[in-house]
């Protein structure tokens, strides 16, 4: 799977786009807010630049990058009114992978001025917005030219599937019955996504130590785990009923099993301690904050507590969700054919596990400051 090609949002703003369905990723971003106004204050008092660089990495055709902007100028704007200074020119530059759905995403930009009004945000900084094609673990920027970097649940995606991940051992797939780690994958696939993951955020961390100015932040949230065992983890459970969902259709003749049997997702969900090691190892920033949060299947399910008022829709909402994320990955690999069926199932098998308990997401969220010298 070349991931640069065939991994991007569903663009639009249809039914099924990512721009319907990305409500669970603007709630991560308000609930982050705290740390952004910290990092984005931190910046504005103590390098007074007179233009300012944000950069969202992941940034997605959804509206949640707008929602980004307009916090930061809010942020800024009352900055500057608390010491009565003229505010900086803003630079957003909005990073996704090349076929990313950029002209939604420029086509919205009216949203930001709309929300700073609805808010009753005088809007005196000037501020353009550029967009970014490419993968954040190559180099985007020139040395030390980014002020702040943001992404949200966007590096949990790995750069690749794991190498030697479709080797067969004994003339059988080394993953089989999984498209992701699974309750049956042995301990080498483990391995090769451990490995995998460690490289691509060391480089991801290499990289913006490089772009960022002295005392520069980053501000990062991402899908992770909680539990120890990864075979147990929450997100390798719904990879199981997205596997077990193409299992069904390979049973009843609609998908070829080599094909499921090739097909792994580019993607890992470490644990905080994991993540904790990396940086540490890597003595390019100091953690300023790190905490974990939940977050329900259903986007739209804003309770906190374990209730699960009707299970059928929240399973849809969640299939959509996740539809929106998957589709280009599961087009590129099996066809357009199938995508209706295939979330379909999915959505059902989430609704029958939401009768027993409502299942909940870990988020790991971390701010981290340049260090000075190393």
């Amino acid at each position: 799977m070349d991931v640069e090609k065939c991994f991007f949002m569903v663009g639009g703003s249809g039914e099924t786009s990512h721009a319907a369905n990305s409500k669970t990723q603007e709630k991560a971003i308000l609930m982050v807010r705290p740390m952004l106004e910290e990092a984005v204050g931190d910046i504005y008092r103590n390098v007074h630049p007179e233009k300012m660089v944000v950069a969202d990495l992941g940034c997605s055709s959804g509206p949640n990058t707008l929602v980004l902007m307009s916090e930061v100028i809010k942020i800024i704007s009352n900055q500057c009114q608390k010491v009565g200074q003229h505010p900086p020119e803003m630079l957003f530059f909005l990073n996704d992978l090349r076929n990313n759905d950029f002209n939604n995403i420029f086509r919205s930009l009216d949203l930001v001025e709309q929300r700073l009004r609805a808010e009753k945000v005088t809007i005196n900084i000037p501020y353009f917005v550029a967009g970014l094609p490419g993968s954040f673990y190559r180099r985007l920027f020139p040395r030390q030219s980014v002020h702040i970097f943001h992404s949200s649940y966007s590096l949990m995606w790995i750069s690749q599937v794991p190498k030697d991940i479709g080797d067969k051992r004994n003339g059988m797939p080394l993953n089989k019955g999984n498209i992701y780690i699974g309750k049956t994958s042995p301990p080498h696939v483990v391995k090769l996504y451990q490995e995998q993951f460690h490289r691509d955020f060391s480089q991801f961390l290499k990289l913006r130590f490089e772009e960022l100015v002295p005392c520069g932040q980053m501000l990062l949230s991402f899908l992770g785990r909680k539990k120890k065992d990864i075979l147990d983890g929450e997100l390798s459970t719904i990879g199981g009923w997205f596997a077990e969902s193409l299992d069904s259709m390979v049973r009843e003749g609609l998908v070829e099993e080599e094909n499921l049997d090739n097909f792994n997702l580019p993607f890992y969900s470490p644990s905080a301690e994991e993540v904790k090691a990396i940086v540490n190892s890597q003595g390019l920033f100091d953690i300023i904050h790190f905490q974990t949060f939940e977050s329900n299947l259903d986007p739209f399910d804003d309770d906190l507590d374990d209730v699960v008022l009707d299970n059928v829709r929240s399973g849809a909402n969640y299939a959509k969700a996740l539809r929106s994320v998957l589709e280009s990955m599961i087009v590129s690999h099996f066809g357009s054919h199938i995508v209706d069926d295939l979330f379909s199932r999915f959505a059902t098998k989430v609704a029958k596990h939401l009768i027993k308990e409502k299942l909940k997401v870990p988020v790991l969220v971390l701010s981290l400051k340049k260090k000075e010298s190393t």
